[in-house]
């Protein structure tokens, strides 16, 4: 691991839940064409654009539980409204404020494109020039392919890198550089190695220079500054539990970018309303460079969803406690920043983006979230405060409750399999086991709950009870590779413990 990985937090790398139907965990997508409390979110919500009916508001709040938010919303080059609400702590419960600073997460990648592609204007940097030959990386030195990685490729995220490695393992591209679309933060970690050796300057600095300043972004620095201390929303759990805060000292290209909503949409206004130099730039970010799927393509540094006006740029942002998004359409002609520092963030992203660009929702439906209003999450929510109020009995006991009030489509195998995964991210591995267990009653007959089981009873130190809910895993689902590979993991494991 390097040591600009390791000055980074592992945990702030690894997104709290990555959302389904992306290619945020590394799969392939498509070879390239070219190359809080409820009071509180009361607040939150009346004081916001107005996402529903005045009659809605008080079932929004119920269901949404967003600790804080900034939103920047931008009309014709300008940005015309700054709504916040919420907390920056609930420990503390200070009110949020447009100068509250948020973590940005992957917001950081566009900018770093912005750097990326003034250093290509200036020859320091090439396009199609793999990065190897201006500054090796020891991290993937032990897998020859990373040395055909380019600028290109980091930027169009077909670096063929994972996301993030696991903690201790080594760094090697998942498939050959230039052929799928892969979501990489590892990538822009190796931009970032490149651009600092060859200019002799820290990532910081750079921003400093090619956007922060020009830009007029006062309050965004990839590293901690004196004034964040009385000003940073910190992120929280999806049950408003506080997380701690990690001062950053050094600058990650991936995802550590802290910002205001008002400062990120000066940059995106800036991007799309800059000097020739700068137009040059946009159109080339706005060139689509690879097919990610369902309506979206990313061009260099943006993800791109084609309009009836051209291509609108966006990028999401997802860590533990935070959620971010940022969209713009050609011309600036509208675009908004919304910044949280909520686990629960995106649950109303939807309703924000129908209310503030009234259009296809193309890159929201990518990301694929759940929203507040989908009957399978409100099941999902509803269980978890009967299971910490009153453990699994209640639990099952308010799930036959629930059938009178939510329709039918909230009572499938995913509600309870996505709360046991909740728990399992959370430590809670006895409560997740039960809940794993009674899916398993309640849909024996399909393989993914005895799959999921056997993971938290894995978890738990079962391994008996592990093997067997993977056997039958797979006798329900032959195709279950994973828990193929399971059985031969524990089969291993309990033959070493009986050998001991």
């Amino acid at each position: 691991m390097s040591d600009l990985i390791a000055d980074w937090e592992i945990r702030k790398m690894i997104p709290e839940e990555p959302p389904s139907g992306s290619a945020l965990n590394g799969w392939p997508m498509k070879r390239p064409k070219t190359l809080i409390s409820r009071a509180l979110i009361g607040a939150f919500l009346l004081s916001w654009v107005q996402v529903a009916p005045a009659q809605d508001v008080n079932r929004l709040i119920e269901e949404a539980e967003i600790t804080g938010a900034a939103l920047a919303v931008i009309e014709d080059g300008e940005v015309v409204r700054i709504d916040v609400a919420g907390v920056r702590s609930t420990e503390t419960n200070p009110p949020l404020t447009e100068e509250t600073v948020f973590e940005a997460e992957s917001l950081s990648k566009p900018v770093v494109a912005w750097i990326a592609l003034r250093l290509i204007e200036e020859d320091v940097l090439d396009l199609d020039q793999p990065l190897v030959e201006l500054a090796s990386w020891p991290d993937a030195e032990g897998d020859a392919r990373y040395r055909r990685i380019t600028p290109r490729m980091v930027l169009s995220h077909t670096s063929g890198f994972p996301n993030f490695r696991a903690p201790g393992q080594a760094l090697a591209p998942l498939y050959e550089p230039g052929t799928y679309f892969t979501y990489s933060g590892e990538a822009f970690l190796f931009l970032q190695h490149v651009m600092e050796a060859v200019t002799y300057s820290t990532l910081e600095d750079l921003a400093r220079k090619y956007v922060f300043d020009p830009f007029g972004m006062t309050s965004t620095s990839f590293i901690w500054q004196s004034d964040y201390g009385s000003r940073i929303a910190v992120g929280h759990t999806d049950m408003g539990v506080a997380l701690d805060k990690f001062v950053p000292q050094s600058a990650n290209a991936a995802v550590g970018l802290h910002t205001t909503a008002r400062d990120y949409a000066r940059f995106l206004i800036g991007v799309l309303a800059a000097d020739d130099l700068g137009r040059r730039l946009e159109r080339e970010m706005s060139l689509a460079q690879v097919d990610a799927l369902d309506g979206i393509f990313w061009g260099l540094g943006f993800g791109i969803q084609p309009t009836l006006d051209g291509s609108a740029l966006w990028e999401w942002g997802d860590n533990a406690g935070y959620k971010a998004f940022a969209y713009i359409e050609p011309d600036a002609s509208k675009g908004f920043v919304y910044l949280s520092n909520s686990a629960n963030g995106m649950l109303i992203l939807h309703e924000v983006f129908e209310e503030i660009i009234s259009g296809p929702q193309t890159a929201v439906r990518w990301l694929n979230y759940q929203r507040y209003d989908d009957p399978v999450y409100q099941l999902g929510r509803r269980l978890h405060y009967a299971l910490l109020s009153g453990g699994i009995d209640a639990l099952r006991a308010d799930y036959e409750m629930a059938k009178t009030d939510l329709p039918g489509e909230a009572f499938e195998e995913g509600a309870l399999n996505a709360l046991g995964y909740r728990l399992l991210r959370q430590g809670m591995v006895e409560a997740a086991v039960g809940v794993f267990r009674f899916n398993v009653e309640l849909y024996p007959e399909s393989g993914n709950p005895h799959d999921s089981l056997g993971e938290a009873l894995l978890a738990a130190g079962d391994l008996e009870g592990a093997l067997t809910s993977y056997e039958t895993s797979v006798r329900l689902d032959p195709g279950n590779d994973n828990g193929v590979a399971m059985i031969t993991y524990l089969e291993a494991q309990i033959e070493a413990a009986d050998g001991q």
